[in-house]
């Protein structure tokens, strides 16, 4: 059994699987955030970018399909994660100018970065010698 980390921040679409998509890859992960063993760590731009995907049309058929509003979802977030302030700018630049902020309160909080986006995959190697992990959830 892997050991989830004591602190983690989760991308978006990482999040989607554990909150709409029930995918077995990030089972244990959930179940450590909802058991309280890990903080979930997010700042404000995460939520506002969860909340705008989750109308994305196919994101939206599958939560449909699931009969989860957006509003349960996001009360499930709310419930589940610790907000926190938005971090400084971390040493390392993302490609991808939307995940920087995950890299970002990661680093500054010294969490795992649960993350399937390629552009923060491409960090991994210059974020561990920070001692940050980045961990690439299983696939379904």
């Amino acid at each position: 059994r892997r050991v989830i980390a004591e602190k983690v921040v989760i991308d978006t679409n990482t999040a989607l699987d554990f909150l709409v998509f029930e995918d077995p890859g990030v089972q244990a992960l959930y179940e450590a955030v909802t058991r309280g063993a890990t903080q979930w760590l997010v700042c404000p731009p995460m939520r506002v970018e969860l909340a705008r995907v989750l109308d994305y049309p196919l994101v939206a058929k599958r939560r449909e399909a699931r009969t989860r509003s957006v509003s349960d979802v996001m009360q499930r977030f709310d419930t589940l994660a610790t907000s926190v302030a938005v971090a400084p700018k971390a040493v390392f630049t993302c490609k991808d100018p939307d995940d920087q902020v995950f890299i970002d309160l990661a680093v500054a909080h010294a969490a795992a970065l649960y993350s399937k986006d390629h552009a923060v995959l491409a960090l991994k190697g210059r974020l561990a010698r920070l001692g940050i992990a980045v961990i690439k959830p299983a696939p379904r």
